[in-house]
């Protein structure tokens, strides 16, 4: 029975938002602290004995003791105030009382323990050191703090607190609750106050951890407090772990088809693949059974991270799986996370925040703690790069982000998209992911032979590669090079003349602008020559400058219309379609006719994929033609001068998947393809250096965040004509950041600076609000910025 001094001692204000199905109720510390203690033993059950952690036999008890003393400080007067009365603050850490009851309980243990014990519960909300001398512990708390004033007894308080915080009762009440949980008898006080004991507790946490440590140490411990923070997430968002995993074993049994043989090699792989196959020939498959391959032999319950380089490849991923694999019992389809923009990073930002905030926030607090606990929640997961990157490189605010890449299966989807600096970066977390226990995949149908090296380099454990044979893919292009533009007039006249035979036509463009124009000028030929039945799809427009949940829409039609061509089908299903970088990867698209900008080698190969996509054409191998153009903006002088060369270099019209082999070589054996090397090998070294060394475990770095954003050169805006929508959406009892996720534009830096805006949305206000022309068949159009912009845009684009 629980002892009364402790019936009213609150962890939690109550419920309003209603988001954890417990609306109205003040949750006991007594509530809290045995739900987090119970997730955490969910935690070690999801990631077990993996990897680093397979060595530190006692590391998931010291997470269990952390969790369960994480709050303990709350007992304090000043915090119990703050929960109950509101618009009261208390104006201390409740973490760094709690520490007191770490010297309590975890004497006995030997000093390198009892200092992660510590860190789990001194930093489970903020950082040991700030960047800039604020916010951190070691600010708040100098050595000359008043700690008796601040955690015993003030006899002169400020206005509006208590004198004492922890009355003698309660505190031993939560002392003998404490003991019967652990099962073991309850700790003498002795002649020291709880204030002196968080005191020498903190000044050894300080001893521990604010000098540089040994890279492994520093390493387990931002992994310890990783893990109480995501059991604290999760217990404090009701909102258990999954344990289905919708990828079943023996994935590949399942296929409608006899399997390739390449998908059958890659079910066979135990440890790291690389797999290069045909676009059509199912990468995809080969990546999931791959996966299943791997799960008898890994301790816990891994996750699977399928990470892709374009939200719109992502969104069509993620929506591919929900459809294809396994449901949980009770579901009518698979539950598949998704992470990618702001939304995802302000949800994950929220759920680690500041838990002594005032009690009127709290509503919000709990709506974004529940959305951002079901994306950790979920065994699947479809993400960008950058947000697996934040958990390397914030520091112990994204510590959970970090602790949950260990024991999952990564598997890295068209690897070939991201520019060297990107890849150096990933290729270093690949070797940290596999210190962690993880093992990775790497698949694409364009991967060139020193991205390959790289790989294999970086990666400790072997890694096995497999190709498709040849033959594999029929041939299904005919090469035609042509100096001319895209815009240029004798270009426009064949494509019109393409889209009046009934051809469906693909044109891929460099820039957003560009795709525009093209659109503006060949729509009304497409339209003229279409059905009336099908007018509303017969010209349509894809690139990144959309709301996300108009994208989807114009993702749905093309999908429906130019899905992958079946026999019988006609030679001529008609429409047409302009688009840029978007549609390289992930859309199963067809079409009968298609040209593109002259771009990297590999964004070439990956846009012809896209037009007779099986070589089931009719016509035989399809013309896909390639123009050089005026300008190499957004992309290097130098990668599409290699990419030239190589194309020129072709023996023949007709491209085989080794014509494209050929291609990689070529241009990767320029000045151009040598320095990318380069560039990549300097990128995995200094980001292995700078982040991947964990000497600092718990230094504030979210400084580097906002150089990650720029690196990825991709920010996401909101319209000032959807303000109020966006507010509706993401305030109030049922509002969600992740909800406003479908009315947010991304941008490139450059551009959203030459903008001027200067009011922000958000958590933080980082959301910029802009006033420019938009269209929901066209897009953003920013053509009155792109004059200002070109001299501060980075050389690449990057569309993610």
């Amino acid at each position: 029975m629980l002892d009364p001094a402790l019936d009213e001692v609150w962890a939690k204000s109550a419920d309003r938002s209603g988001r954890t199905g417990r609306a109205g109720h003040a949750e006991r510390l007594t509530e809290h602290s045995l739900t987090t203690w119970a997730a955490s033993r969910m935690v070690a059950d999801r990631i077990g004995p993996t990897g680093v952690l397979a060595t530190f036999p006692s590391f998931w008890a010291l997470v269990a003791l952390a969790a369960l003393l994480h709050d303990a400080g709350k007992v304090a007067e000043g915090f119990q105030w703050q929960v109950k009365r509101p618009g009261h603050r208390w104006g201390e850490r409740h973490e760094v009382l709690s520490l007191a009851y770490v010297d309590l309980f975890a004497d006995g243990l030997p000093p390198d323990e009892r200092a992660l014990v510590a860190a789990g519960v001194g930093l489970h909300h903020r950082w040991l050191r700030s960047a800039n001398g604020s916010g951190g512990l070691l600010d708040l708390y100098p050595e000359n703090a008043a700690w008796e004033r601040k955690f015993g007894y003030d006899p002169d308080p400020p206005p509006g607190q208590p004198a004492g915080q922890v009355p003698l009762r309660r505190h031993r009440a939560v002392l003998t609750w404490y003991a019967d949980q652990l099962g073991v008898a309850v700790p003498a006080d002795g002649d020291r106050k709880l204030w002196q004991r968080a005191r020498d507790q903190f000044t050894g946490l300080r001893a521990a951890w604010e000098e540089p440590v040994d890279p492994t140490r520093g390493l387990i411990g931002v992994l310890l407090q990783g893990a109480v923070t995501l059991a604290d997430h999760s217990a404090s968002a009701h909102m258990p772990l999954q344990t289905h995993l919708p990828l079943p074993a023996n994935y590949l049994c399942g296929l409608p088809y006899r399997p390739y043989p390449h998908q059958r090699r890659a079910a066979e792989t135990d440890g790291h693949l690389i797999l290069v196959a045909p676009t059509g020939s199912g990468k995809t498959e080969s990546g999931l059974a791959w996966g299943s391959r791997q799960l008898p032999s890994m301790p816990g319950r891994p996750r699977v991270v399928w990470v892709l380089p374009y939200r719109a490849s992502i969104d069509a991923a993620a929506n591919r799986f929900r459809q294809d694999l396994q449901p949980a019992p009770g579901d009518s389809a698979a539950d598949i996370g998704v992470l990618h923009g702001t939304a995802a990073l302000s949800v994950l930002a929220d759920a680690v925040g500041d838990d002594c905030e005032a009690t009127a926030a709290e509503a919000s607090k709990a709506t974004s703690r529940a959305g951002a606990m079901r994306l950790f929640a979920q065994r699947f997961r479809v993400a960008t790069a950058y947000q697996l990157l934040i958990g390397a490189i914030a520091g112990p605010r994204y510590s959970s982000v970090l602790l949950e890449q260990a024991n999952s299966l990564i598997v890295l989807d068209e690897l070939h998209a991201y520019d060297p600096q990107t890849f150096g970066r990933l290729c270093a977390c690949m070797r940290l992911w596999e210190e962690l226990g993880s093992r990775v995949a790497v698949v694409s149908a364009t991967l060139a032979p020193p991205m390959v090296e790289l790989i294999r380099e970086t990666l400790r454990q072997p890694v096995t590669m497999h190709r498709a044979p040849i033959g594999t893919a029929p041939d299904r292009h005919r090469l035609v090079l042509d100096e001319q533009p895209l815009a240029a007039p004798a270009s426009l006249e064949t494509f019109r003349t393409w889209l009046a035979d009934g051809y469906s036509v693909l044109l891929v463009a460099n820039t957003v602008a560009t795709a525009q124009a093209l659109y503006t000028e060949l729509a009304p030929t497409a339209r003229a020559a279409a059905d009336e039945s099908a007018s509303e799809t017969a010209a349509l427009l894809l690139h990144s400058r959309f709301r996300a949940r108009d994208r989807a829409a114009i993702e749905r039609r093309l999908l429906a219309r130019y899905g992958e061509r079946r026999h019988g089908q006609p030679a001529r299903r008609g429409g047409l379609v302009v688009a840029t970088q978007a549609v390289e990867v992930s859309l199963r698209l067809d079409f009968d006719r298609g040209a593109t900008e002259l771009a990297p080698i590999e964004a070439v190969a990956q846009r012809a994929g896209r037009v007779n996509r099986l070589g089931r054409h009719p016509e035989g191998p399809a013309p896909y033609r390639v123009h050089r153009g005026e300008s190499p903006h957004p992309y290097q002088p130098e990668a599409l001068d290699a990419a030239w060369s190589a194309l020129a270099a072709a023996p023949d019209q007709v491209m085989s998947e080794q014509t494209i082999d050929r291609w990689l070589d070529e241009a990767y054996r320029t000045d151009w393809g040598r320095q990318w090397d380069e560039q990549a090998r300097r990128s995995r070294d200094a980001f292995t250096n700078t982040f991947l060394t964990f000497t600092e475990p718990f230094c504030d770095r979210e400084e580097f965040l906002d150089g990650l954003r720029e690196s990825f050169d991709t920010v996401e805006v909101l319209l000032e004509e959807d303000k109020p929508e966006y507010e509706r959406l993401t305030t109030g009892r049922n509002g969600h950041a992740l909800l406003g996720a479908g009315l947010l534009i991304p941008v490139r830096y450059g551009q959203w600076r030459t903008l001027g805006s200067t009011e922000g949305v958000g958590r933080g206000q980082r959301i910029p609000v802009i006033d420019a022309p938009y269209s929901p068949e066209t897009g953003l159009d920013l053509s009155r910025t792109n004059h200002r912009a070109e001299a501060v845009e980075r050389p690449e684009e990057t569309v993610l």
